[in-house]
């Protein structure tokens, strides 16, 4: 019989911050070395399932050290011990949905490799581990399709094991995770784990702040996909190696306003703030068909702010009404065709509040 929870995950996190404050945010201060247990805990369930959430990374100038994770979309890991995978190691059995193409080998796989990572961390050595992979996100879309699953499998095999390691273990299992497939960077993984905004505020030590968005606040993103594949390594190639000091300060100026937005949930900031990147924006625009024309298209809706998601090539827009949302991802959708000839496809979404969570599990 399944058993479901709910958020696991984050109460594990605040537990171990030792912040039960109404501060609006919080810091995790994570050693760069992951600890490995001494004694290997026996597995309490027999299968379990998780889900992980898309992210948004950047958010404009916070190139790759601010991210949230979106409500709705994600990946799912269903992991169950399996008598016929050798003892301490995994073996992914199937993916289905976006992520047909994915290698099956769990050393070349994201969700592979951080299952294999948080194994290390529990010393699990005497059963061995089936994975089965539900893509719930397209590749390369700018949604933290990697993150989500690593971030799932994470969850799943800590889980599996009575959830003896927190948040902080798991981020750092989901980032070697992401440093072998799409380079190393936080910014989605952890709030894929963690939910919310999260903030890095260094990568060694790594450090994250996680930034209270105010409940009693409304907050929508508008979500359009386009047919088009912006992979993260050529986007990343596009970067400029220096900048400019007037740019420098231009980005940090924005980057502290969109902190500020997001903590006193204003979104007209928030969204002049997302939209002001002067770095890394006009680099990657062009590469996307259309993009500058969206993004007219979305303000000219009366979005609060528009920008691209990650890497690209979904383009994100922040409003405050979900009806005015679905109207601001049309005039994108049209945008996108008229500017760019791309079709593509609109959503609107809350905030995750959550981030990864066990959604089923079979007892032993």
């Amino acid at each position: 019989m399944a058993v479901f929870c709910q958020s696991p995950l984050n109460l594990s996190l605040i537990t171990s911050s030792r912040n039960l404050n109404p501060n609006p945010s919080f810091r995790l201060n994570l050693s760069s070395h992951t600890r490995t247990l001494v004694t290997e805990p026996p597995p309490v369930f027999t299968c379990v399932k998780s889900f992980a959430p898309a992210t948004i990374a950047n958010l404009g100038p916070g190139f790759d050290f601010l991210g949230c994770a979106v409500d709705g979309i994600g990946d799912y890991v269903t992991l169950r011990v399996d008598p016929n995978v050798h003892p301490g190691e995994v073996s992914i059995s199937d993916i289905t949905g976006a992520g047909k193409k994915l290698n099956k080998n769990p050393l070349w796989n994201c969700a592979g490799i951080a299952a294999i990572s948080v194994m290390k961390m529990l010393n699990i050595r005497s059963v061995g581990l089936s994975l089965s992979l539900q893509k719930g996100l397209p590749l390369g879309s700018g949604l933290g399709s990697s993150a989500a699953s690593a971030a799932a499998a994470a969850v799943a095999v800590n889980e599996l094991f009575g959830r003896p390691l927190g948040a902080s273990d798991l981020v750092l299992a989901g980032l070697e995770s992401e440093s072998k497939v799409s380079g190393y960077h936080a910014d989605n993984v952890a709030p894929a784990i963690m939910g919310g905004f999260v903030l890095i505020r260094s990568y060694d030590p790594l450090e994250l702040i996680q930034l209270k968005f105010p409940h009693e606040k409304e907050l929508f993103f508008v979500l359009v996909n386009p047919e088009f594949e912006a992979p993260t390594k050529k986007m990343r190639a596009a970067l400029p190696q220096q900048i400019t000091m007037s740019h420098h300060v231009w980005n940090c100026s924005q980057a502290a306003a969109l902190v500020a937005a997001v903590l006193q949930g204003d979104l007209s900031v928030l969204g002049k703030a997302l939209s002001s990147d002067k770095i890394v924006e006009p680099r990657r625009a062009p590469l996307i068909p259309g993009m500058e024309g969206v993004k007219k298209a979305a303000m000219e809706a009366g979005a609060f702010g528009c920008t691209i998601s990650g890497a690209g090539p979904t383009a994100v827009a922040v409003t405050d009404n979900e009806e005015k949302g679905r109207e601001i991802g049309q005039r994108m959708v049209e945008a996108f065709m008229k500017e760019g000839n791309l079709k593509s496809s609109a959503m609107v979404k809350k905030l995750d509040r959550v981030g990864a969570r066990l959604v089923s599990s079979d007892p032993r």
